[in-house]
């Protein structure tokens, strides 16, 4: 079965709806203007309910079906924010404001989400009710983390919930899934050496905290090749290094480095932090220095239960026949986890085709796949809630 035709004779709306929210990108919780537009859509298509403030900025849509004989609860999430990015795309509908851009997709995801609730509310062709989700601050804020305990799952009573994110090198229309661990846990790390500054001439009368600090960075890589089963993923990064000195000739007093840690096993994550402080503050007392390590959690493992994950593939079979059911996992994170911990659910990628990877200045969600991925959030309502 292809896409349903609605979808083909939805699309131009749909993507007006699309390149109007990618002109205007917001961060974070600050979407007023997309969750505005979302809720003023909803309520144009006969929702049942549209709660706005969910999670401060998240849009909630309730849309009940003919029949509700079993008390089925669905939810469909999709995700609001853009990007601190300048854009390069130069397409007509380029982003109006200057260092802000939706480089992840998250304007088709919501647009999207929104043709099916347009769709769904038209036919209510399904036995039960089917919460659609607008979520912001997926972009690093936890919007789905707030949203959750805001009472997301608990107001509506949801029982299952699915959520969707393009990827570009996967064909336009073709879908990939696993069931499991899909994208990893991130955490965020801060070291700071603390040693004797002074005059670089001289570093015998100085403790040279940025040689510790390249010794902290070499001596972390040993987690993944030395500490950590070979079978098991793990990312340790070091990604920025600042010295409170940016003299040429000056050994600083302080360095401070920040980091990432991405793992796929909450026993692996707790390892990892342990060992990651072990480490620096270690290194630094071997070498006459001292380490503070401020570790913080971010998001947890997104996890696809093994039953939804059937289920979702099943759908999307049905619309594109192409599903991919062991696409490798990804080190990337994704805080749709928040839901998915909540309630079992599938989260799903839909094709991009051949565009820049997303979180570059060069990307663009490609309109072709909208018809595709509405008719994929409108089959998951209705083949979990089949009409009696």
């Amino acid at each position: 079965m292809p896409p349903k035709n609605r979808f083909a004779e939805l699309l131009p709306e749909i993507t007006a709806w699309r390149r109007d929210f990618h002109e205007h990108p917001e961060l974070l919780f600050d979407v007023q203007r997309t969750a505005g537009k979302v809720s003023e859509l909803l309520r144009s298509f006969g929702c049942d309910e549209v709660v706005e403030g969910l999670g401060r900025t998240g849009v909630v849509g309730v849309i009940k079906g003919k029949t509700d004989t079993a008390g089925r609860v669905v939810g469909l999430r999709a995700d609001m924010d853009a990007l601190p990015i300048l854009e390069a795309t130069g397409v007509p509908y380029a982003s109006r404001t200057p260092g802000k851009m939706h480089a992840c997709g998250h304007d088709g995801h919501t647009a999207m989400l929104l043709g099916a609730a347009k769709y769904l509310a038209e036919t209510r062709n399904f036995d039960g009710t089917t919460i659609v989700i607008f979520q912001p601050a997926e972009e690093g804020g936890g919007g789905g983390r707030e949203m959750v305990a805001d009472g997301l799952i608990t107001r509506f009573g949801i029982q299952e919930v699915y959520g969707m994110h393009n990827m570009p090198g996967i064909p336009v229309g073709h879908f990939a899934i696993r069931p499991g661990a899909l994208m990893a846990a991130a955490d965020q790390f801060e070291i700071v050496v603390t040693g004797k500054g002074g005059h670089a001439a001289k570093p015998h009368d100085c403790v040279d905290t940025t040689v510790v600090a390249a010794h902290i960075i070499v001596a972390l890589q040993t987690i993944a090749s030395r500490n950590v089963d070979p079978l098991k993923q793990v990312v340790v990064s070091v990604c920025t290094v600042a010295t409170d000195s940016t003299a040429h000739n000056v050994i600083p007093q302080v360095v401070k480095m920040k980091g990432t840690v991405r793992t796929m096993d909450a026993k692996v994550q707790d390892y990892v932090e342990t060992r990651v402080a072990q480490i620096a503050e270690g290194t630094a007392l071997a070498l006459g220095a001292r380490a503070e390590v401020h570790h913080a959690r971010g998001y947890p493992v997104t996890v696809n239960a093994a039953e939804n994950t059937v289920f979702a593939a099943d759908v999307a079979r049905a619309v594109s026949g192409v599903v991919d059911t062991d696409t490798p996992p990804l080190m990337g994170a994704e805080d749709f986890s928040f839901m998915l911990n909540e309630r079992p659910g599938a989260y799903i990628f839909l094709g991009n085709g051949d565009t820049a990877m997303v979180h570059h200045p060069a990307y663009n969600f490609d309109d072709n796949a909208i018809p595709f991925g509405s008719s994929w959030y409108a089959g998951m309502a209705e083949a979990r809630m089949p009409s009696p």
